[in-house]
């Protein structure tokens, strides 16, 4: 890192240059620097206890069971075709397999948006209004309910009802979530890399999806939770060495978007992003099995490794709005400048963590792989995103729901995580 002085002056200036330019949109840059949804703790939140759908094709009603009335906002999005109702933070306690069609839905899913919000996504079956929706108070021994009615439309008068002056904001308008429990500073150009006061490197541990994001799916197993163990696991093996002051972008069943995942790591100048994941193949595609660890790349390494990137990349829409910001030109600029280096730390870790993880866990046969992921496209933090195995692999599901699996190979990520950032801070020297 002997050159990261340097190579931050050059992005300091370039930074300078580039504010100065007519095109640049200030206002843009600073939407682009929004703080990450933070965790919550648990509390007393509203309960839903049953949801189901009547109707057919032409007019369909979806009502949810609740132990107190709630505010809600619906909206209709295009392409493809849903509805989305935000409420704040609800106690989802519905039966197994709630979710299935009916009329002009063709499945639905709920869960945690962002802490102090839930959210319902409706896949519709074509285009369709919002005829009704309403909240009714608990009455004559029935519980409140939460009503919402659809009719069929045609494209025409839905993308109408579309229009600029009826469109609702992206960000959906929730409940204030509580003070963030991560102080999150907005990323500035520094001169050099910052460390934590204590000078230990911040090591930044993103367990992927969350909320209302279940991720892949096998046997009654959901990736988000099973990385999530996972991701608690690491960050409390590299706690106890004292050595780093160790960050989860979530720690708990909640959904955050990409790019504020990244945004953790780059406004605490994290040495590591280490994004934890569990890939499925389908069916119909074969089996494959192993853990395998990719770095970031403009062209994926394989079909497969591109499949990945592309299905991980959507989890966004997964939830109903996509909450992705477009590049800034600034950010074009600081890619070039800093990405480079980054890219070369990101790849010499990836092989240290294969060289430790390959005596412990089975790996796949091609373990080293890059593609396109979002989430690591910080411009200054070393990346890697693991998947620690195939969900849909018999084999690899049972390690990955196993302690003591977990144990074993939450020790050879921790020593790799070690070899790499001891040989990094050895080239950087003491602090200054």
């Amino acid at each position: 890192m002997a050159s990261r002085t340097n190579q931050w002056a050059l992005v300091g200036c370039a930074l300078l240059c580039v504010a100065a330019l007519p095109w640049v949109d200030s206002a843009r840059l600073s939407a682009a620097e929004g703080q990450p949804q933070p965790s919550v703790a648990v509390a007393n939140f509203p309960v839903a206890s049953a949801a189901r759908l009547a109707g057919d094709a032409n007019q369909t009603r979806f009502i949810l069971d609740l132990d107190r009335t709630v505010t809600f906002r619906a909206v209709t999005l295009a392409d493809p075709y849903r509805v989305v109702i935000d409420v704040p933070q609800v106690n989802f306690q519905l039966p197994a397999g709630t979710g299935s069609g009916r009329g002009l839905v063709k499945a639905f899913r709920y869960g945690l948006v962002m802490p102090g919000g839930s959210r319902i996504v409706f896949d519709l079956t074509g285009p369709a209004k919002i005829a009704n929706s309403y909240v009714l108070e608990a009455a004559n021994g029935q519980p409140a309910r939460l009503v919402l009615e659809l009719e069929e439309i045609d494209r025409a008068a839905f993308l109408q009802a579309l229009a600029p002056e009826n469109r609702p904001e992206l960000r959906p308008a929730i409940a204030d979530a509580p003070p963030a429990t991560i102080p999150v500073a907005p990323v500035a150009a520094p001169s050099k890399p910052a460390v934590p006061a204590d000078g230990r490197p911040v090591v930044v541990i993103d367990p992927g999806h969350g909320g209302i994001d279940n991720g892949t799916q096998s046997s009654g197993e959901s990736e988000k939770n099973l990385v999530l163990a996972f991701g608690l696991a690491l960050r409390d093996r590299l706690e106890k060495t004292g050595k780093y002051r160790v960050v989860m972008t979530r720690d708990d069943d909640t959904f955050i978007p990409l790019n504020d995942r990244v945004k953790v790591a780059r406004n605490l100048k994290a040495a590591l992003f280490v994004s934890i994941h569990a890939d499925a193949l389908p069916r119909a595609e074969g089996d494959a099995q192993g853990a395998t660890i990719y770095t970031l790349s403009d062209k994926a390494s394989d079909a497969e490794a591109e499949r990945l990137a592309d299905a991980e990349n959507r989890a966004d829409a997964i939830a109903g709005f996509n909450l992705a910001e477009e590049p800034t030109d600034v950010a074009d600029i600081l890619i070039d400048l800093t990405q480079r280096e980054t890219r070369t730390f990101s790849n010499r870790f990836a092989r240290l963590l294969m060289g430790e993880m390959k005596s412990t866990v089975r790996m796949h046969k091609h373990p080293l792989k890059s593609a396109g992921f979002r989430v690591l496209k910080a411009p200054d933090v070393p990346s890697v995103l693991v998947e620690i195995g195939y969900v849909s692999n018999k084999g690899d599901l049972e390690h990955l729901v196993s302690e003591g699996w977990r144990s074993r190979a939450v020790g050879s990520m921790a020593q790799g995580i070690d070899a790499f950032l001891a040989k990094q801070m050895a080239t950087a020297g003491p602090a200054n």
